[in-house]
């Protein structure tokens, strides 16, 4: 019969720690490309197999730690598991900190060295989601209504958090006439709430917005076109 995930994880785990006899490190397991991903502060580590391994047969270990901090943490989540990423976004929610993180192989009673990521500052590597845009009619002109992405943690009040919790943003908004093939950029502001008149009648148009970062120089992607016809 074979051992269950949960005790083959402890056998590693045991072999790591030095309970038991391993092979000694090779650099050919030692994991490659270990890299923090961060979308909307959902902050995850990745990383690649060694150049000399099956991933099939490999099984990883994550740690990670405040910048400053002596001693690293184990993810438990992640202790002995076959996937190829892990998420930290808990244990990096201190946006304004910096972070490590490292991962090690085991596989075939044998282990490497740690690779660790280089210093992963969230408030600063974060990738913003561009607004979710509405729009609707009213008397020929057209209303649109930005939304800012949601972010992983909560108001004290048990509400979501925003983009706007923690950067100064521009909203842009650009309008785009369908028969002319035309582009103009018709708002650019702080306000969520945009009114576009003077539209020509009988005239197909549609929307875009992105979010830019002033304090970091930086946009997001664009929305998806929202399109109308004006009656």
């Amino acid at each position: 019969m074979e051992p269950k995930p949960c005790f083959l994880g402890f056998l590693i785990a045991f072999f790591l720690t030095g309970g038991g006899e391993t092979q000694p490190a090779h650099e050919s397991l030692k994991p490659q490309r270990v890299q923090f991903r961060s979308r909307n502060f959902h902050n995850v580590l990745h990383w690649q197999p060694g150049k000399a391994t099956s991933h099939n047969s490999n099984v990883y270990f994550v740690q990670y730690k405040m910048y400053g901090q002596k001693e690293w943490k184990n993810k438990e989540d992640c202790w002995g598991i076959q996937e190829l990423f892990c998420d930290l976004t808990n244990e990096t929610a201190n946006l304004q900190e910096l972070y490590y993180g490292r991962v090690k192989t085991a596989s075939a009673g044998s282990y490497s060295e740690w690779s660790i990521t280089q210093r992963f500052a969230p408030w600063w590597a974060t990738n913003i989601d561009p607004p979710v845009v509405n729009v609707t009619q009213h008397n020929g002109s057209l209303l649109v209504v930005l939304h800012a992405p949601d972010f992983p943690y909560r108001h004290q009040k048990g509400t979501n958090t925003t983009v706007e919790s923690y950067y100064d943003l521009v909203y842009r908004v650009f309008l785009i006439n369908n028969a002319l093939g035309k582009e103009q950029n018709i708002y650019e502001g702080s306000g969520r709430v945009v009114e576009i008149e003077a539209l020509t009648p009988h005239s197909g148009y549609c929307i875009v917005a992105e979010i830019y970062q002033t304090i970091l120089g930086r946009s997001s992607q664009r929305s998806k076109e929202r399109c109308v016809k004006i009656p």
